[in-house]
């Protein structure tokens, strides 16, 4: 099986610079690190994938390697300028790579030994060198073909609703051609959360497929609901006589309003949690909604005697008790 491309691992395009990669392998080794992750085979090893492709792509002269050879220029021993000049010996004789092994001549009558490219380190002898070249020589050729176009990186600023219950929205990123492009954005979409709408991107140099447009979601905060993970939660007002005598009062939620009953006696800051109002992912069962009430009482003058009148009734300390 052939391994898996590290940028692919990562999540990151080829022309992306270092800070966007080490920001993109943060990311991953904090959500699939073994300490949050515990007995999670899948995650483990996914983990092992994402610390290797960051040892090569955060490194400039890996990188570099990895870009031009592939896997191969990271194998011990490797000599780059060796397998360049091999393979545009092979390109000058049609790929026939010179016969019958052993040791070969280039122009200028400069006499190497193919296993010198690797050293002792290399193993497997000529046959793994032919193998090797002939991957290398293989990708190269296939590398003159179409080619997929670069992927192209933009940002998107959506308001809080649309990041819950997503949106269908139309956007004309540059560097599309002027284009105008379709975005859904998925539900429960959150800040940060990246999207990629294939063949979107920037155009192949030789008629091959478009690349990718891939969105970093920025979400604008919503001035009563907040969001933890997949719960939601909202500070509800209520009147003084609705907290001490009890009600029913409407709370809206990402599916539509409900009538939402307040206990008799309700103090100011007790939570009532309403099952599976929070936010709906695919594939996930949904958050839930947390209300906290939040007791308003009257500002204007004419409260003031009934205020004083509560107050007589309240000759405990409140606060005897709170300490630090």
């Amino acid at each position: 099986m052939a391994a898996e491309d590290l940028y692919a691992v990562l999540g990151v395009p080829r022309t992306a610079d270092a800070d966007v990669v080490k920001k993109a392998y943060r990311k991953l080794a904090g959500h699939l690190h073994p300490d949050k992750n515990p007995g999670n085979k899948s995650a483990e090893s996914r983990f092992k994938q994402v610390n290797h492709a960051y040892d090569v792509l955060g490194d400039a002269k890996k990188r570099k390697l990895y870009d031009e050879f592939g896997e191969d220029g990271l194998r011990e021993g490797f000599d780059a300028e060796r397998v360049r000049a091999y393979k545009s010996w092979s390109n000058r004789q049609g790929g026939g790579g010179g016969g019958g092994g052993g040791r070969e001549t280039f122009s200028g009558a400069q006499s190497f030994d193919p296993e010198d490219l690797f050293g002792a380190s290399a193993g497997g002898g000529s046959a793994g060198f032919g193998d090797l070249f002939g991957d290398l020589i293989g990708r190269q050729r296939r590398q003159r073909g179409p080619v997929k176009g670069p992927d192209l990186e933009s940002e998107i600023t959506i308001d809080f609703p649309s990041a819950v219950q997503g949106a269908t929205l139309e956007l004309h990123p540059q560097g599309t051609g002027g284009n105008p492009v379709t975005v859904r954005i998925p539900a429960g979409a959150s800040e940060g959360s990246r999207v990629r709408i294939s063949g979107q991107g920037g155009p192949s140099p030789n008629n091959g497929q478009r690349g990718d447009l891939v969105l970093t979601v920025h979400v604008t905060p919503h001035p009563y609901f907040r969001r933890e993970n997949d719960d939601l939660h909202l500070d509800l007002p209520i009147t003084v006589a609705e907290a001490y005598h009890g009600a029913k009062v409407p709370v809206p939620t990402p599916d539509a309003s409900v009538n939402l009953k307040v206990p008799k006696r309700t103090q100011s800051g007790q939570v009532v949690r309403l099952r599976g109002k929070g936010v709906a992912r695919k594939g996930r069962a949904a958050g839930d909604l947390y209300v906290h009430f939040m007791i308003h009482i009257p500002t204007d003058d004419a409260a003031g005697e009934f205020i004083d009148r509560l107050a007589e009734l309240q000759q405990d300390d409140l606060r005897k008790d709170i300490a630090f």
